[in-house]
C-alpha cells in the first residue's frame, strides 16, 4: 500500500532518498575504474575491494557515467510529463530523444544490435516508440536483456515509497523503452525491492514481494530462488556463490556483451552475503566483477534506502571523497552540474507532488543549502597545499562550516563548488561532459554567513573562478566584509562581464589580520536574476566552446570575420547549440542571422532539450513563424508579415515575459501566447539540413 502523506512529508522520508542517491553514486564511483574485470583478476591485483581504488588506477573518482545519467535523467521525464501516472513508455521515450545528444551523452554508443541503448535509441530516431523500440520482437533476446534497464531503474523506486506495485509498474513502462523480458523483469526487483525498503528492513521480505510481481516461470524468479537457497548453504562463504554463478548463469550462457541475468545473480550475491553491511556488501560485488560499477550502484542505492544514511557513515569515509559531486550531461545542459542533495530533492518532490503535498523547497529555495546530514554539495577547499588543512569543510548542523586553523597574514582559504565543467575533467574519457554554466553574468550572488569561535575578526568575500585565454581560471573576488565573533552577514554581490569566458566555480573566501581559528558558517547561497550576457567568441581560450551544449554535425568559429561568431553546418535533419538554465524566464535573446544553403534555421529560448523549445523560425518557405516545439508537435503561434532570402543579415530577437513571447525579424514584430511549459528555459541556435552564420547571442532581462 502506498504510505501516508504524513511519512512522505517527514524528516526521515528525504533523508532515506538522500541515502539511496548517495549510495547509488558511492557504488558507481567504487566500481567503475574496474568494470568488467572478471573475478580473478580483480583478487589477484586487487585484492579485496573494500574502498576507492582510483588513485591505485590512476584515474578520477568523480566521473561521468551512465549509471549515474541515465538513473537520473529518465526518471525526470516523470516531472516533466506533468507528474502523470499515466506516464507511457511512449513518453518516457520522447524523453530520451529530448535529453539524449546522439553519439555525445549518457549512453554507450556501441552500435546497433551491439549496444541495446543505442539499438534503441536509433529505432526511437525511426519513429518506433516505446515499448515497440526495445522489444525482444525487434531486437532479439541477446540484445533486449542486456542490463541497462536494472542500472536506471532506480529513481522509479525511490518516488514510489512503500508502493512496490507502482514501482514495478513504472519500471516496466520505462525499461521497456529499450530492454524486454527478463530485462524488464530484474529492473522490476529492483525498482519494487527499493520502494518497499522505505518501510521494510528484512531483505528476504523484500525478495518475496518482488518476486510476486514478475512471472513466477522467468529467468529471473528462478535465479532469485536459487540465490537464497545457496547463500543459505554457503553462509559467509561468497566465494562458493560465485562460484555457483559462474557455473549456472554465466556471461557465457546468454551469448551477449552484458546479460542481465549473470549481473542480476552479483547483485543479490552481495546483498544475500554482505550481512546487512554497506561495506561489506559492497566489497563482495566489487571483488565478485562483471559489471561492477552497475552492480554495487544499485546494491548501495538500496541499503541506503533500507538503512539510512548511519549505515554509509558507519564504516569508512565513503562520503568525504564524493562530497556530493555527481554529473548529468544531456542536452539540458543547465542540470549537467548537479549534486546528490539537488537530486534528491527532485526525486523527494516527485513523491510529494504525488502525494498530494507542495513542493519542498529548503531555505526559500536556495541552490546551496546543506539542509540534509552531511551534505556539502560540492563544496571543497581551493586553498593551496600549505594549507589546505586550515580549509577542511563539513555539515554543521545543516550549516556548511569552513573551519579555519592558524589562518595567518597573507594566507586565505578558499572554498567553492563548481557552476561548469571543472579543469581536471576538460576532455574527460568515454562519456562526455556536455554541459552549461549554472552561472552568469549579470546575476545577484547572496550568501549567509556567521562566525563563529573565531577569537579574532575576518575578512570574508565572495568569488568568482573564470575560464581565461589559456583555458586555466583566474578568479575575480567582491569586495569582502569584516567579521567579528559571533556576527552573521549577509554578501551580496552582481557577476561582472566575463568577457564571454565561462564560470567554472562560486565560493567564499576567508582572509585574517592575525592567526585565528573557529568556523564560518554558510546557511545558504544562491543567486537569482536574469543574466546580462554577451555569448561571443572571447579573443582566445577554447572552453567557452564548451559551455554551448553542441547537437550540430559541425560547429566552425576559426574563419568567420569578427562580428560573426558561430556557423552552423547540419548536413542531415535539424541540428542546434544551446547554452543557459531551464530556470531562466523574463528575457530577451538577441542575435544576427545569414542563412546560407539550407532549408531552415531559427533562434531559439525556452530550450529545455533537443526537442521542446520556442523559436524565431525562418522556414523553408521562407517564411518566418513563431512556433513552439514540444516533442513531435510543432505549433504555430504566429506568423510575421516578412520574407527571408540565402545571403542576406537578419536581426532576430525573442522576448519571454508575462507568459508570452514576443519576436523580431529586424524592424517587424509578433507577438503570441504561450503554454506554461514553454515560458522558461535556456537560448540557443537551429539549422536544419544547411548552413548558417550567426552572431553573437545576447541576452538582457525583458524590458
Amino acid at each position: 500500500m502506498p504510505l501516508s502523506k504524513d511519512f512522505i512529508a517527514s524528516r526521515e522520508f528525504e533523508e532515506r532518498v538522500y541515502a539511496g542517491v548517495l549510495g547509488k553514486i558511492i557504488g558507481v564511483y567504487l566500481g567503475r575504474p574496474f568494470e568488467q574485470w572478471p573475478n580473478e583478476r580483480i583478487e589477484r591485483e586487487l585484492g579485496e575491494v573494500n574502498y576507492y581504488l582510483h588513485e591505485k588506477l590512476n584515474v578520477p573518482l568523480i566521473v561521468t557515467d551512465d549509471d549515474i545519467s541515465g538513473t537520473f535523467t529518465f526518471v525526470r521525464a516523470f516531472a516533466e510529463n506533468g507528474y502523470s501516472e499515466e506516464l507511457s513508455a511512449k513518453s518516457i521515450g520522447d524523453w530520451w530523444l529530448n535529453t539524449i545528444i546522439e553519439k555525445r551523452t549518457i549512453l554507450w554508443w556501441g552500435g546497433i544490435g551491439h549496444s541495446t541503448e543505442h539499438t534503441a535509441y536509433l529505432r526511437l530516431q525511426q519513429g518506433i516508440h516505446a515499448p515497440e523500440s526495445g522489444s525482444i520482437a525487434l531486437n532479439g533476446v541477446a540484445v533486449a536483456e542486456e542490463i541497462g534497464a536494472q542500472i536506471f531503474i532506480d529513481g522509479w523506486g525511490m518516488i514510489s515509497p512503500g508502493d512496490p506495485e507502482r514501482a514495478a509498474d513504472f519500471a516496466r513502462r520505462a525499461a521497456s523503452v529499450s530492454h524486454d523480458g527478463e530485462a524488464i523483469y530484474g529492473a522490476q526487483v529492483i525498482a519494487a525491492m527499493e520502494a518497499l525498503a522505505f518501510v521494510e528492513p528484512d531483505l528476504n521480505i523484500l525478495l518475496d514481494k518482488a518476486v510476486s510481481l514478475i512471472p513466477q516461470n522467468s529467468l529471473i524468479a528462478e535465479l532469485i530462488g536459487n540465490m537464497r537457497m545457496w547463500a543459505k548453504e554457503h553462509g559467509d562463504d561468497w566465494r562458493a556463490t560465485l562460484r555457483k554463478i559462474h557455473e549456472i548463469y554465466p556471461y557465457s550462457r546468454f551469448d551477449t556483451n552484458c546479460p542481465m541475468v549473470s549481473n542480476h545473480a552479483i547483485i543479490l550475491l552481495g546483498l544475500l552475503h554482505g550481512n546487512d553491511d554497506f561495506q561489506r556488501s559492497l566489497m563482495i560485488t566489487n571483488t565478485a566483477g562483471y559489471d561492477t560499477d552497475c552492480n554495487s550502484g544499485n546494491v548501495g542505492c538500496l541499503l541506503g534506502i533500507k538503512n539510512g544514511l548511519s549505515a554509509i557513515d558507519n564504516s569508512a569515509d565513503w562520503r568525504g571523497p564524493v562530497a556530493d559531486r555527481l554529473y548529468l550531461p544531456t542536452a539540458d545542459g543547465g542540470r549537467s552540474i548537479s549534486d546528490a542533495v539537488r537530486e534528491s530533492y527532485e526525486l523527494i518532490n516527485a513523491a510529494r507532488i504525488s502525494a498530494g503535498l507542495d513542493p519542498c523547497a529548503p531555505k526559500d529555495g536556495a541552490r546551496f543549502h546543506f539542509s540534509l546530514p552531511g551534505s556539502v554539495q560540492g563544496f571543497q577547499s581551493e586553498s593551496s597545499a600549505e594549507v589546505r588543512r586550515a580549509g577542511l569543510v563539513r555539515n554543521d548542523g545543516g550549516k556548511l562550516a569552513i573551519s579555519l586553523d592558524r589562518v595567518t597574514l597573507g594566507r586565505s582559504v578558499r572554498v567553492s563548488t563548481a557552476t561548469f565543467v571543472p579543469p581536471e575533467v576538460l576532455g574527460m574519457p568515454h562519456y562526455e561532459l556536455v554541459a552549461s554554466p549554472t552561472l552568469y553574468s549579470g546575476q545577484t550572488i547572496t550568501v549567509d554567513i556567521l562566525a563563529k569561535d573565531i577569537g579574532s575578526p575576518v575578512n570574508c568575500g565572495l568569488y568568482i573562478s573564470v575560464y581565461n585565454h589559456l583555458n586555466t581560471t583566474t578568479i575575480l573576488r567582491a569586495a569582502p566584509e569584516k567579521l567579528m565573533d559571533g556576527q552573521s552577514a549577509t554578501l551580496s554581490w552582481t557577476v561582472p562581464d566575463t568577457e564571454g569566458q565561462p564560470i567554472a566555480a562560486v565560493g567564499i573566501e576567508v582572509t585574517a589580520d592575525r592567526p585565528v581559528s573557529g568556523d564560518i558558517l554558510i546557511d545558504r547561497l544562491t543567486w537569482h536574476g536574469t543574466p546580462e550576457i554577451c555569448l561571443k567568441r572571447p579573443l582566445a581560450g577554447t572552453v567557452w566552446r564548451n559551455a554551448w551544449v553542441n547537437a550540430v554535425e559541425s560547429l566552425e568559429v576559426d574563419w568567420l570575420p569578427p562580428g560573426n561568431e558561430y556557423r552552423l553546418i547540419q548536413n542531415h535533419g535539424t541540428g542546434m547549440i544551446s547554452q543557459g538554465e531551464g530556470s531562466w524566464t523574463n528575457y530577451t535573446v538577441t542575435t544576427t542571422i545569414q542563412p546560407r544553403l539550407l532549408e531552415g534555421a531559427a533562434l531559439l529560448a525556452a530550450v529545455r532539450g533537443l526537442r521542446r523549445y520556442v523559436a524565431l523560425l525562418l522556414d523553408r518557405d521562407c517564411k518566418v513563424r513563431i512556433v513552439e516545439q514540444f516533442d513531435d508537435e510543432r505549433r504555430v503561434l504566429a506568423e510575421l508579415d516578412a520574407d527571408w532570402r540565402l545571403g542576406e543579415r537578419y536581426v532576430l530577437s525573442l522576448t519571454l515575459a508575462g507568459g508570452k513571447v514576443a519576436a523580431k525579424f529586424d524592424l517587424i514584430t509578433a507577438e503570441a501566447l504561450l503554454t506554461p511549459n514553454s515560458s522558461r528555459g535556456a537560448v540557443g541556435l537551429l539549422v536544419t539540413q544547411g548552413h548558417a552564420i550567426f552572431s553573437s547571442v545576447e541576452v538582457r532581462p525583458a524590458g
